[in-house]
């Protein structure tokens, strides 16, 4: 009988543990499950145009596939320095995720649109391909169209110089007049 009084005790202790594992976790250390893979084959509309449009369409390589929304806070906070890169040259593709085209539209053109092309996933399933966690996240496509790296979270200066200077060199170094940025390649 005494031994019962300690389970809702005991309970506690393992549910505090849990916890408190559960919060010491890194959100950006999440695995990505298409690493070293191509980028998945699909047929979506395009925001702006509403053609259909396919993985044929992200051609400029290496190039950043930025999953956004606009019901997402973080996405607001990372975009200038989007704005940023696009002028630089780097190559930047859309994937609007789970939103309201009209909506995306009105956003884009209220803070500025640094979108080579803007893939239009209503439903989630290219992000889902994918394995997108939720916005904001960031991928790099390589020159032979493979996933290299994925960054979950605010795209900054900190985080591009640190984590995609390796595909776009030219424009961490500063070794290419912003003029002339418009051919970033490794």
């Amino acid at each position: 009988m005494q031994v019962r009084r300690f389970i809702p005790l005991l309970g506690f202790g393992l549910l505090s543990v849990l916890l408190f594992r559960g919060l010491s976790l890194d959100p950006t250390a999440l695995p990505a499950a298409r690493l070293g893979q191509p980028f998945p084959e699909f047929a979506k509309p395009e925001l702006q145009s509403g053609e259909a449009i396919g993985v044929a369409d992200l051609s400029q390589r290496p190039a950043l596939v930025n999953v956004w929304a606009t019901w997402c806070y973080s996405c607001r906070v990372e975009h200038p320095y989007l704005l940023e890169l696009a002028s630089a040259g780097v190559p930047i593709y859309g994937l609007n995720y789970k939103d309201d085209a009209v909506k995306a539209r009105a956003w884009l053109t209220q803070l500025g649109d640094p979108y080579a092309l803007n893939i239009v996933d209503v439903e989630g399933s290219l992000g889902l391909d994918l394995g997108v966690y939720g916005a904001p996240e960031t991928y790099v496509i390589d020159r032979d169209g493979k996933i290299v790296h994925r960054h979950v979270g605010i795209l900054d200066s900190r985080v591009f110089h640190a984590d995609f200077g390796a595909w776009f060199s030219s424009v961490v170094e500063g070794t290419v007049p912003l003029a002339q940025r418009g051919s970033v390649a490794k």
